[in-house]
């Protein structure tokens, strides 16, 4: 039963750069067990699988390593890159994904650029918890928080990357991702970028992840109330870098990104694997 596999580099036109994921084109469906597995086996940090709808859309499922996440930005940008460059889409036509977080669509520009729909996550002050500051070792300027997410704010740029968290104490808090940001302040990212963002979520098997999606849905929201503009680039400040177009729709946000096909290949399994 061969699976057929891509691994595609997302929010970004450079291979190797942006972050990965694995996008398997399935003719039926999988069991949950089956593709927890393959998406431990992958050990990226999300391995998304996407299986034809009778009604013209996608089912679209995504794995951590050690868990089914309810929300991923860049295995949706991935899958419909995916889906684009093999022509099981036509190059003018909506993707529209069926998920477990409502129906998501995608569209690709001119230019590249695949711009997708998600549901904004805004996030509410709260009390940090002392392990949160412990964790990261630097001081909060803010902190927010989701039903999944802390956002953290510190001062400036150079705080930000210089955090070594300690993935074992962020894995213990209630919450299990944590989201740290700051306005732009070193211009080494892209040009006229306006925040600067990493992300860790050790709960979910993934330390820190290079690029991440959901995550935009609290940062556009967040940093379009503080800066007073609806459009705005991110740049995800991790080793490989990656750049997340977003604005903000009240209810919804826009994300969009590029994407480079890395690796073609295929799972072959028994019928019923053990």
């Amino acid at each position: 039963m061969p699976i057929q596999l891509t691994v595609v580099d997302a929010f970004t036109d450079k291979p190797f750069r942006g972050n990965p994921a694995a996008v398997c084109l399935l003719d039926e469906a999988l069991d949950r067990t089956l593709m927890q597995s393959i998406a431990l086996e992958m050990n990226l940090s999300e391995t998304a699988f996407v299986l034809p709808d009778a009604d013209g859309r996608w089912q679209l499922r995504w794995f951590t390593p050690e868990a089914e996440v309810q929300l991923c930005g860049h295995a949706t940008l991935a899958a419909a890159h995916v889906l684009y460059e093999q022509g099981r889409v036509p190059a003018n036509d909506v993707v529209l994904f069926q998920t477990a977080s409502g129906v998501l669509t995608c569209v690709r520009h001119a230019d590249g650029d695949i711009e997708m729909d998600f549901p904004a996550i805004p996030v509410t002050p709260t009390v940090a918890p002392m392990e949160l500051f412990a964790a990261l070792g630097v001081p909060l300027a803010y902190v927010g928080a989701s039903e999944s997410n802390y956002l953290v704010e510190v001062e400036n740029e150079d705080i930000l990357r210089s955090i070594q968290p300690d993935l074992r104490l962020l894995a213990t808090l209630p919450k299990w991702g944590t989201i740290v940001t700051c306005r732009a302040t070193v211009q080494d990212g892209p040009p006229d970028h306006d925040f600067v963002s990493r992300f860790f979520a050790p709960a979910k098997g993934v330390g820190e992840d290079p690029v991440t999606g959901s995550a935009h849905c609290s940062l556009a929201p967040y940093w379009s109330t503080k800066l007073g503009k609806t459009r705005l680039i991110g740049f995800q400040a991790s080793r490989r870098g990656g750049i997340v177009h977003v604005e903000d729709r009240g209810a919804r946000v826009n994300l969009g990104g590029r994407a480079v096909t890395v690796l073609h290949g295929s799972f072959h399994l028994q019928p019923k694997p053990i």
